[in-house]
């Protein structure tokens, strides 16, 4: 698909079909564009939550001697000095707390020839277009792969990822990742440690575990629910944004129903070229399927730093309380804090 970075004027998300190659998934394997500059230093650690700094001396360790520092504990095994150091770092925490930041950071600082940075769903996409022995072949020999988001909500998928990540172990790759986990079970941001043990079984042997603390950075400056625009307002916003550059508008209804016709790995070029997200008469959803589809564009949009303008229901209301009650809960919080984040854009 061309970039419309260049262009101007409005486009409509549900006419948009983006295809994507095999190696135009593998070339899109780095940073978002928002990490593009992140490293250790611009990471500003909390004073009132000492593993921030803890973490971010882990990592630096990690980086530059190959061996994290111990810290932690929780389902992986504490990192001991001497010769049994561990191949990958497993940063785990809530939203908010920088995780992705310091997962860039190592991309960014790591001395490695091969390297690669993508999402949970990204790394699945990609096992699905090539297939997996050839995926394995692709990714054999890197030095480094990072997979932000790791998910344990398909155990297909999680089986598949662990296999694949078991593979490239062997073959000398180290390994970071951070949590995306539906956390019913050991507190806030931690794995559910059953769950973990009958869909990971030996990959826990393969990394430490740093923990994060914190509060959402993102909320810290915001006050309320996400902005919502009166009809004019709306339109006045989407007029200014499509003079300058590519704006999006569509229905709120009709983008949901589009997402299902896209496969999530594809969603970031559905909002290629875009300046503003625009989403009219938002509602609350009742169809989970539907509320996880939004999230996983809602990470891209964030990914991105694309500013969303919208009327009717506040976003950070579209997920009901069954909803967020249940073993999503922690995805639909982050997906409130980044709606809330985007629309004050």
């Amino acid at each position: 698909m061309t970039s419309t970075a260049t262009a101007a004027g409005i486009v409509h998300l549900v006419e948009r079909t983006p295809q994507v190659s095999g190696a135009e998934m593998v070339a899109a394997l780095v940073p978002p564009p928002q990490f593009d500059g992140a490293t250790f230093e611009t990471y500003r650690a909390d004073a009132a939550f000492p593993s921030q700094q803890d973490a971010k001396d882990a990592l630096i360790s990690f980086c530059g001697s190959g061996a994290p520092a111990e810290r932690g504990g929780g389902l992986f095994r504490r990192a001991k000095k001497g010769p049994q150091l561990k191949p990958g770092v497993y940063l785990d925490g809530g939203f908010g707390v920088g995780k992705t930041h310091l997962l860039a950071s190592i991309y960014h600082a790591m001395p490695a020839r091969r390297k690669y940075f993508g999402s949970f769903i990204e790394y699945t996409a990609l096992v699905g277009a090539l297939g997996y022995q050839n995926t394995v072949e692709l990714f054999r020999g890197s030095d480094l792969l990072c997979i932000d988001e790791f998910e344990l909500d398909d155990p297909g998928d999680t089986m598949v990822m662990t296999r694949l990540l078991g593979e490239l172990v062997t073959s000398g790759t180290r390994l970071a990742a951070t949590s995306n986990t539906p956390p019913n079970a050991l507190g806030e941001g931690r794995f559910a440690a059953q769950d973990f043990l009958r869909e990971i079984h030996a990959m826990a042997a393969s990394f430490d575990t740093i923990r994060i603390d914190g509060t959402d950075y993102r909320q810290r400056a915001l006050d309320g629910h996400a902005v919502v625009l009166t009809e004019p307002q709306y339109e006045s916003a989407l007029t200014d944004a499509a003079a300058r550059s590519l704006a999006s508008d569509d229905t709120f209804a009709g983008l949901v129903a589009h997402l299902a016709r896209v496969h999530p790995s594809r969603y970031i070029r559905l909002i290629d070229g875009l300046e503003t997200i625009g989403i009219r008469d938002v509602h609350e959803l009742d169809d989970q399927s539907s509320a996880l589809r939004l999230v996983a564009f809602v990470d891209r949009a964030y990914d991105a730093q694309i500013p969303i303008r919208a009327t009717g229901v506040p976003l950070d209301r579209v997920f009901g309380a069954e909803m967020l009650a249940g073993g999503y809960r922690k995805k639909y919080l982050r997906a409130i804090s980044r709606l809330n984040a985007l629309t004050h854009e």
